[in-house]
């Protein structure tokens, strides 16, 4: 059973950050390169869609790897699981701090009402997003590293 519980984990946060990994090096680098509008309205709906799901996926990462420590308790590895929850609730804490109000404004925007600064206002969530798309790299390839 706990091997099962390991493989999921490792697979739910894997994929989890493929998807995030996308979004910072490819989806964002598409949208930039297309007119103002039509990027900011493909960030616009890219933060309603994904807005909706990553809360689940952060939060059931963070959930499995915490059930995996627990019952890997004394198995090998798992150090190196409870410091990949660590790094799983610091990026939930940077997710809710420093990504969510952004994202929270800048998914009702339109060509109509978006701020003056919207470009800034994405640019800065650019920044956030790489370093919490670099902490969540850094938790998988502990969970992967507790698995050998």
């Amino acid at each position: 059973m706990l091997s099962a519980l390991e493989v999921v984990t490792t697979v739910v946060t894997g994929v989890m950050v493929g998807v995030e990994f996308c979004v910072a090096f490819v989806v964002n680098r598409i949208l930039n390169a297309l007119p103002d509008d039509s990027n900011q309205l493909g960030r616009a709906h890219g933060g309603r869609m994904l807005g909706a799901l990553m809360p689940f996926w952060y939060i059931g990462s963070l959930v499995l790897s915490a059930i995996w420590a627990v019952a890997g308790w004394h198995h090998h590895g798992a150090g190196l699981v409870v410091t990949a929850g660590g790094l799983l609730i610091v990026s939930v804490i940077m997710s809710v701090l420093l990504l969510v109000p952004i994202n929270n404004r800048g998914k009702t925007w339109t060509p109509e009402n978006r701020p003056a600064d919207w470009k800034e206002q994405m640019n800065r969530w650019d920044r956030y997003h790489y370093a919490r798309v670099a902490v969540i790299i850094a938790a998988f390839a502990l969970l992967v590293a507790a698995l050998a």
